[in-house]
């Protein structure tokens, strides 16, 4: 079958290229998925790569104030000409890196031209969906969506102390203290004004206050309130509850617990109206909802697509390492699909890869995915697997299901279908590797005479041995004890102070000399042997602390920690083991760092673990800052104490403004969290001058020091007492 190009007409509405008959359905299809990108206001885009051809619907033109007549005709610098200069190479750079495969989808925030001469800022989203035969890039689509108010609404975050003090009544919001010794609670005006009323209308106590709230949100308040006055812990809770004229809000109301002589005295927290926020966020998620059925599924079976198969994969990746289980990767491909199309109408295609596709899934378990990538092909995801024997009967179930004769439209179809399977970690490859992987298996059935299933040989597989032979040599050099930590200084850069170290892993290699991690932590990513890996730095850490004490040195070193080791089942046993082992000198002086830009699916399972650390006097930091995808629920959930910006923004924000208004709305957004910044990349005084004045007092980069072996800290920091400077000799 051929795919059809869809475009979009000056409605919205979804219009074929192709000559061939559409079906009913997918007729219905179109126009409900044209009323969705009309209703969320989503421009759409088609890139043709090869040829610069690009199709755009009326709502792309009309987010930069044109008609689509106006564009016409629509080529590639259609697009290039509008965006702004800066932000063409960003955009430049992430189409090269999902084009390369770095990233699996391609997403910035832009400024595009409009009509007037203003900018507009939109999110712009997009993935291949085709290659050429070379495996070459061919057709990408895509969406923008105008963010402009919400950058603008980003934009008044950043404001200064006095301005957020006089804005209260603006943002709707209050303060509230209530004194513990004496019961009498305390209402900022702006309290008054959420509760529709004044100090003269009403007088608050906690159980007028609490009798408001909606049933749910009284239990979880009430809660809350006994907690923070018998246990001392505070809370942030958004909750529903009415004003004193019945009026029905969203709140946002936190507390904080001061004690004296280890008892509670006073609580104080602030109090928000959030209605208008709370009623944009439905919004969004009902509109996100039918946009990502659309991107997740495949129109014609309705099975998971491409987009949709990628998560799945990675969270049974996780799911096989967390849990020491096997996945089999299976790429289905129909025998004698072609003559169904050359001998029937292409509606009777259809109806085959609808059938098929239901009865594939029948014969999977639950839990188990069928994704339809594009034509007859189908992949399965078979998830925990003791064994990969334990998938064959499943494998044979699956051929049996094609097998069967299909009896469409008084039209007798027989098929049957070639299978090629590999399992992870069996097969400790990537994603993208395992579906060409289970591919090359199919061909290899298919060329063995159809209607079977054949396993991916590893062992034949010239990546496969690459990464085995390089797993091979990390083990050894670690039993070798070619590894070495060298630790980077972090200070005040105002009272130049040195606040700690971060530790930096190197190998010592026999033949190549001193390589950086970047040459073989990738290896090691998914494998069972980052963990070992990452245990002996934690322990070399705490051994450097140790040697440094006995020396007069008591500084703190921060170690990073990657998410598969600290999502382990015996993280914090064996942190625990490792800490026990050294004296009680060292406390408190071990500090781990979590990248921002891991994906954490299991955000509560992580804040847990951060929890019991704290526990043994171990802190954590959210290092690279900016560059992943973090949310505010991301930050608030998990206990850190240091957000770490990363080095990419800090370099350039001497010249890049929007650089430096990220660094500036980074340094707010902690203000809210009660999280400390440190900024990384530090490379001379300007950089220092100008991170100053914007309120981030703590530093780490070339300009204050070099990675450095454990054995020449003591001297820097000689030197560093008598001479505070950066390499130029000021500060």
């Amino acid at each position: 079958m051929k795919l059809q190009q869809v475009q979009f007409n000056d409605k919205g509405h979804s219009v074929t290229s192709s000559p061939n008959k559409v079906g009913h359905n997918q007729s219905d299809n179109n126009q409900r998925l044209a009323l969705v990108i009309k209703a969320a206001g989503v421009g759409i885009w088609d890139w043709e790569i090869q040829t610069g051809e690009l199709t755009f619907n009326a709502r792309w033109a009309e987010i930069i104030g044109y008609k689509i007549e106006e564009l016409h005709p629509i080529k590639f610098d259609t697009w290039s000409k509008n965006l702004h200069p800066a932000d063409y190479k960003k955009a430049s750079l992430l189409l090269k890196q999902h084009f390369d495969g770095a990233i699996d989808t391609y997403e910035i925030e832009a400024r595009m031209k409009h009509k007037s001469g203003h900018y507009v800022w939109v999110l712009a989203s997009g993935k291949l969906v085709e290659w050429d035969a070379a495996g070459q890039p061919k057709r990408m689509i895509g969406t923008h969506l105008d963010i402009t108010e919400l950058k603008k609404n980003e934009d008044r975050l950043v404001v200064t102390s006095q301005l957020l003090n006089e804005s209260q009544k603006v943002a709707h919001l209050g303060g509230w203290e209530l004194d513990l010794l004496s019961g009498n609670l305390n209402w900022t005006d702006e309290t008054y004004r959420i509760h529709d009323t004044s100090p003269e209308e009403f007088n608050p106590t906690v159980d007028a206050g609490v009798g408001y709230f909606l049933p749910e949100s009284k239990e979880i308040i009430s809660k809350a309130l006994d907690d923070a006055i018998n246990n001392c812990i505070g809370y942030d809770l958004e909750l529903e509850t009415y004003t004193t004229k019945g009026r029905k809000i969203d709140v946002r109301t936190t507390c904080t617990v001061t004690q004296k002589d280890g008892s509670p005295i006073r609580l104080t927290g602030i109090f928000q109206d959030i209605t208008d926020y709370k009623a944009i966020q439905r919004k969004l998620e009902e509109s996100n909802s039918e946009l990502q059925s659309y991107a997740h599924y495949d129109a014609l079976t309705k099975l998971p697509n491409r987009n949709l198969l990628a998560v799945r994969m990675q969270q049974a990746m996780e799911n096989s390492v967390k849990n020491d289980k096997i996945v089999a990767l299976t790429f289905i491909d129909l025998d004698g699909f072609k003559e169904v199309n050359d001998n029937y109408d292409h509606s009777i295609g259809d109806e085959v890869l609808i059938k098929i596709g239901e009865k594939l899934k029948q014969v999977l378990r639950e839990g188990d995915t069928l994704s339809r990538i594009g034509g007859d092909e189908y992949v399965a995801i078979i998830d925990n697997l003791d064994s990969a024997q334990e998938s064959e009967i499943i494998l044979s179930r699956m051929l049996e299901a094609v097998a069967n004769t299909e009896l469409i439209n008084s039209n007798v179809i027989n098929l049957s279908a070639s299978i090629g399977v590999t399992y992870y970690p069996l097969d400790n490859s990537t994603p993208d590797q395992l579906i060409r992987h289970a591919d090359q298996a199919m061909y290899i059935a298919k060329q063995s005479g159809k209607n079977r299933y054949h396993v991916f040989d590893i062992e034949e597989d010239v990546a496969v041995k690459s990464r085995i032979e390089a797993l091979k040599n990390i083990a050894l050099a670690l039993s070798n004890n070619e590894f070495e930590l060298y630790f980077q200084p972090k200070v005040h850069l105002i009272t130049n102070s040195v606040i700690g170290v971060e530790a930096l892993i190197r190998w010592n290699h026999p033949e190549k000399g001193v390589l950086s991690p970047a040459a073989f932590l990738p290896a090691v990513e998914h494998d069972a042997l980052g963990i070992e890996l990452g245990n002996w730095v934690v322990n070399a850490a705490l051994n450097q602390l140790k040697t440094w004490h006995d020396q007069g040195i008591n500084i703190p070193i921060s170690v990073n920690i990657s998410p598969m080791h600290l999502q382990g089942a015996q993280f914090i046993g064996e942190l625990e083991s490792m800490l026990n082992q050294y004296p009680d000198c060292i406390h408190g002086k071990l500090e781990l760092e979590i990248l921002e830009s891991s994906a954490f699916k299991d955000i509560t399972f992580v804040s847990n673990v951060i929890e019991k650390c704290s526990e043994f006097g171990v802190s954590f930091s959210i290092d690279d800052f900016g560059t992943g995808y973090s949310s505010l629920t991301y930050l608030k959930k998990l206990p850190a104490e240091y957000l770490k910006i990363d080095q990419s923004f800090v370099i350039d924000m001497l010249s890049d403004e929007d650089d430096r208004a990220i660094i500036q709305g980074i340094i707010e957004l902690a203000k809210v969290f009660n999280l400390k910044v440190i900024a990384e990349g530090v490379e001379t005084p300007e950089h220092a001058r100008q991170l100053l004045a914007l309120g981030c007092y703590l530093a780490q980069g070339y300009g204050i020091a070099k990675p450095m072996p454990g054995s020449h800290i003591l001297t820097w920091l000689q030197q560093w007492k008598q001479n505070p400077c950066l390499v130029d000799g000021t500060l």
